[in-house]
């Protein structure tokens, strides 16, 4: 009865049967499944205007995509897209987007299906979906996004939608049945805090991460019964009453209260006692990680589960936290509050206090534990960033008389003006300075670069770029062997193992260790940029054999967003030792090649900008339009087809002409021919030209092309 044959309203009224009978379970579902077509019919009743059909549609893909056996198969019919389609329409009942948005949820458990879902074009209507009045709906957008969120490939393309400022938006909101929602955008935002750019966003929108140490660890705490609360800077309250309440009652509503209007106190301090008096309290009567009490008496210390909380509670929470016994605890705490406030200001303030100088002479040492040189150095590394506004950090008046303020470290403005034009008096310690630029202190340094982990190598990387940026003459760093720590940081051992037994049995560390080294080399590359400014580090240094590292780094798997900086440093090397700027010239082919074509097409597929898909695509067009060897195959090979098909059906007038100029060029070649035709380039080459639209004679050029 769901066949195309039959009557309207008996379509209607089995796809409703069918939906109920799915409700029995897998037993059901399994007999339902075993009628072939079955998926592409209920799909195409999810395009009926009757809101009972589609919600019944809808509610039969939820039930089948409940078994595991079953997504792939639901996925491969075009249910995301049909969903996309369904969601986008501007008038849909909230049982319609439930069961909608339920068959996603279901769909997202398999990680192989989470980079179908988070698209440019279904991940805005799920945030979109957070905001409706619906609880259901909500819940459902919410484990989407939550499962989307275990997988980090997603999380770039998350962030550039904006879900970080809406589940934060919701974990703050303190209303009656959000439990589910709040969990949800939670454990979301704990998997993209992992990533450290992403935890600053999480902080910045009022969230702290909180350690879970276990109901057990709050027993030791010991409150002070019959102290008068104070304020956060240690003023005392004035006391009214006659005497402390037995049991602290008269201090907690006092501390709870303390938002009376006729009090003279500024917000923050009003927030602080209140959010000092709820946590002491809930502690006090053993409230704290009350549902985790069982679990955290049979887990071992090592474990280091996060949550997160608004400001108001967080700081309080953590402040308790450093109270307790439990040293692994206070430590974890110390850590949160670091990562919580670890900014430009604060950082000028450790300045101020001379920490510098201790921790340059820490690490100085040889014979020191390496947990604390590894502290040390992350501390420093933080106080000592070169991409934070040097003028903020070290000048208290204009750049040649401009009231303009500098860029960020590196930019053509810093880097004229540590060149000898800034003016203004250093507001740090000259004397940390001094230290900083000790030869002793440098080769220890570079000593980090040759022996330590990938993740130390960066910091020391980071830390002789300040370096030269608070001496350009480089004579510090020069005096010493750079050239070693920059060979042993570009021969990275990971990227030499790409056939090992861990890349391929333990796919997930080999990753994860590749992302380190990429992190380590792109630090490290932009340090060499630098260095490259010295005649005299020019003229001593191994040039071709830094040439070679840096091109075999260009070729090899790591991150694409860490080879900008490498790509940079062999375009200044090659235009340094007199080679074309064109692409005659092998290392600028190369760059091109393995840099900047896979960028523009995952700028293509992943910028949510239609003006940074347009300049992408057009960039991809001129570039093959000089005619640089191999351009085409790398565009095909890096999965360029796909999204160049998809912009000639959305993308703007620009951006559809020069698509269909380079789906032009590919399909000169007969192997591109299969992949041109699976992205759904005749039917979407049809549409232009039956339409009319001013590319239709490209458009008919193309499809003569492509076989029938």
């Amino acid at each position: 009865m769901l066949g195309l044959d039959h009557d309207r309203l008996d379509r209607e009224q089995a796809i409703v049967a069918l939906w109920k009978y799915s409700l029995g379970g897998k037993k059901y579902i399994d007999a339902i499944m075993q009628f072939h077509g079955c998926i592409t019919l209920t799909l195409n009743l999810l395009q009926s205007e009757s809101r009972s059909t589609c919600e019944a549609a809808a509610g039969l893909l939820r039930s089948i995509s409940s078994i595991n056996s079953y997504r792939e198969l639901i996925a491969d019919s075009g249910a995301i897209e049909e969903i996309t389609g369904l969601l986008s329409r501007p008038s849909l009942t909230p049982d319609v987007k439930e069961q909608s948005i339920c068959t996603l949820w279901n769909l997202s458990v398999d990680e192989k299906l989470r980079e179908k879902i988070a698209n440019n074009d279904l991940l805005p209507l799920l945030i979109k979906s957070l905001d409706e009045e619906d609880v259901k709906v909500k819940e459902a957008a919410g484990g989407v996004l939550e499962n989307l969120a275990l997988s980090r490939f997603t999380h770039n393309m998350m962030v550039e939608a904006g879900v970080i400022p809406k589940l934060a938006k919701i974990l703050k909101t303190d209303v009656e049945g959000f439990k589910v929602t709040k969990k949800e955008a939670r454990n979301a935002l704990l998997e993209l805090a992992k990533d450290e750019y992403y935890r600053i966003l999480v902080i910045e929108e009022g969230l702290v991460p909180v350690p879970m140490i276990g109901a057990a660890a709050y027993q030791s705490f010991r409150p002070d019964l019959h102290s008068w609360p104070s304020l956060p800077d240690g003023i005392e309250i004035e006391q009214t009453s006659k005497g402390p309440s037995r049991f602290g009652a008269s201090e907690l509503l006092l501390g709870l209260n303390i938002d009376d209007k006729s009090l003279n106190i500024d917000e923050a301090k009003m927030k602080a006692i209140v959010g000092r008096t709820q946590q002491q309290f809930l502690a006090r009567i053993g409230a704290i990680e009350m549902e985790n009490r069982k679990k955290s008496q049979s887990e071992s210390s090592a474990d280091h589960r996060l949550t997160l909380l608004p400001w108001m509670d967080g700081v309080a929470r953590l402040v308790l936290i450093l109270k307790l016994e439990d040293e692994a605890a206070i430590s974890r705490a110390a850590e949160s509050i670091a990562d919580a406030s670890i900014n430009n200001g604060v950082c000028q303030i450790i300045e101020a206090e001379g920490v510098v100088d201790p921790l340059v002479n820490t690490l100085k040492q040889s014979q020191i534990p390496e947990s604390l040189m590894e502290k040390s150095l992350n501390i420093l590394a933080r106080i000592l960033d070169p991409s934070k506004e040097m003028k903020s950090k070290f000048y208290n008046a204009p750049v040649n008389g401009s009231k303009k303020g500098l860029g960020s470290a590196g930019s053509p403005e810093v880097s004229a003006g540590l060149n000898g034009n800034m003016v203004g008096k250093p507001l740090s310690n000259a004397n940390s300075w001094k230290d900083v630029l000790d030869t002793a202190f440098i080769a220890r340094l570079i000593m980090m670069l040759k022996t330590s982990s990938p993740s130390l190598q960066r910091k020391a990387a980071s830390i002789l770029e300040f370096v030269t940026l608070i001496d350009p003459s480089l004579g510090s760093i020069i005096a010493v062997d750079i050239e070693s720590g920059l060979d042993a940081v570009f021969q990275q051992k990971v990227l030499k193992d790409t056939d090992s037994e861990a890349a391929s049995q333990q796919p997930e560390k080999y990753a994860l260790e590749v992302e380190e080294a990429g992190l380590a080399i792109s630090a490290t590359s932009r340090l060499l940029t630098k260095l490259l400014d010295s005649q005299q580090f020019r003229q001593n240094m191994n040039s071709s054999h830094f040439t070679k590292l840096l091109r075999e780094i260009l070729k090899s798997n790591i991150p694409l967003h860490r080879k900008d900086w490498v790509a940079a440093s062999l375009v200044k090397l090659s235009s340094l030792s007199g080679g074309n700027s064109d692409f005659e010239n092998p290392i600028n082919m190369e760059v091109t090649l393995y840099e900047t074509i896979p960028r523009l097409i995952e700028q293509m597929k992943s910028s949510l900008s239609l003006e940074a898909q347009e300049a992408a695509v057009m960039e991809l067009n001129r570039i093959i339009s000089e005619g640089l060897v191999d351009s085409t195959r790398a565009i095909a090979s890096k999965g360029g087809i796909f999204p160049l098909v998809k912009l000639i059906e959305e993308g703007s007038e620009r951006a559809v002409e020069a698509s269909l100029a380079i789906l032009y060029n590919l399909s000169m070649d007969i192997e591109n021919h299969s992949a041109i035709i699976a992205a759904g380039a005749v039917p979407a080459l049809r549409r232009i030209i039956l339409s009319q639209r001013p590319q239709w004679p490209q458009a008919l050029h193309l499809l003569r092309i492509l076989p029938n």
